[in-house]
């Protein structure tokens, strides 16, 4: 395993793609034309919500775990995740033989949780407010002998989720095309930091920003003051998915070198997104995963004459908040 303060590269993001090929979903790039008359560019959507489990989050988790020593699997795993990671841990995990506790918060989308379940994790909750979830884990990990698996701050889970971005760079330069511009959510930043190492790679004058919930526009406000800057709050958004209280140590040492920049959108705005995935591609789009989409149909980044890739990054809502969503538009 590599050592805690090390930074992948783009060969790690490749190696990455090896592991997990048959096993992840390789998400297509899709089109649509209505977005495209409403930027005046062209718009490419990568749909993570197609992806196993729901999400972008598989495919860090499967690369983490997948490569933990077979005499170091006995006493599984443990993870603290608001939903996605959860259940791209308690998949992985499952399809190594191992078993797996997920710290989750006592707020977290009730289909989160029982889809975590489903996939074989066992939960333990939290309140966001008042307790540690990296202690609880921590106590949990020491108790069963299980390894802890970040949601985003390790190196073979920003690897994994940059095969999102190998993707998109694949995906086009197999049709000729280079993007101008690459959106990515953000929450504790494994995505659009592992995003960043690929495209950067194939397209160094690719711009690539970040895309957060207003109020929680953490790697916006750390960009600007070139430090790692905390949300006020942990709560308070619909973008469930989207709220770290700061950019994780390794992926803001990669982003703050390759991306450098972001949006944000509000939760009306992001109800609208979710609607418009719903009514223009046929998806189920969570409201974390529509940040990217809620930004630029609200007109707070200018595509006219661009070319630009918008990654959806999960489609894991419960029917209840789905439904307010599409009420909003």
């Amino acid at each position: 395993m590599m050592q805690s303060n090390a930074l992948p590269t783009y060969d790690d993001v490749t190696s990455a793609a090896e592991r997990l090929a048959g096993v992840a979903v390789r998400t297509p790039l899709l089109s649509c034309a209505r977005l495209d008359d409403i930027t005046g560019g062209r718009v490419f959507l990568k749909p993570e919500p197609l992806q196993r489990t729901g999400s972008f989050k598989f495919r860090g988790a499967y690369n983490r775990i997948s490569r933990i020593p077979a005499d170091e699997r006995a006493g599984g795993v443990v993870a603290c995740s608001s939903g996605n990671h959860a259940q791209g841990v308690a998949a992985a995990a499952a399809l190594m033989g191992m078993a797996s506790v997920i710290v989750m918060p006592k707020d977290a989308p009730a289909m989160k949780k029982a889809r975590t379940i489903a996939f074989g994790g066992e939960v333990v909750e939290y309140d966001r407010e008042t307790d540690d979830r990296d202690a609880i884990a921590g106590d949990i990990a020491r108790a069963r002998g299980a390894i802890f698996v970040p949601p985003y701050d390790d190196f073979h889970i920003i690897a994994g989720q940059g095969t999102v971005g190998l993707e998109i760079a694949e995906d086009l330069l197999a049709r000729g095309l280079t993007p101008d511009v690459v959106v990515a959510n953000a929450s504790g930043g494994g995505l659009v930091s592992g995003i960043a190492l690929a495209v950067r790679h194939h397209f160094p004058d690719a711009r690539i920003l970040t895309a957060e919930p207003a109020g929680f526009d953490d790697h916006a406000r750390s960009f600007r003051s070139g430090g790692r800057e905390r949300n006020n709050q942990a709560t308070g958004s619909i973008c469930d998915a989207l709220l770290a209280a700061t950019p994780g140590r390794l992926t803001f040492e990669i982003s703050s070198r390759l991306v450098g920049e972001g949006v944000s959108a509000t939760d009306e705005e992001v109800a609208r997104a979710v609607a418009f995935a719903f009514e223009e591609l046929k998806l189920v789009v969570e409201p974390g995963g529509a940040v990217t989409l809620a930004a630029v149909l609200a007109g707070k980044l200018d595509l006219t004459d661009k070319l630009a890739v918008l990654v959806l990054s999960g489609g894991n809502v419960d029917a209840s908040t789905f439904a307010r969503c599409l009420a909003v538009a």
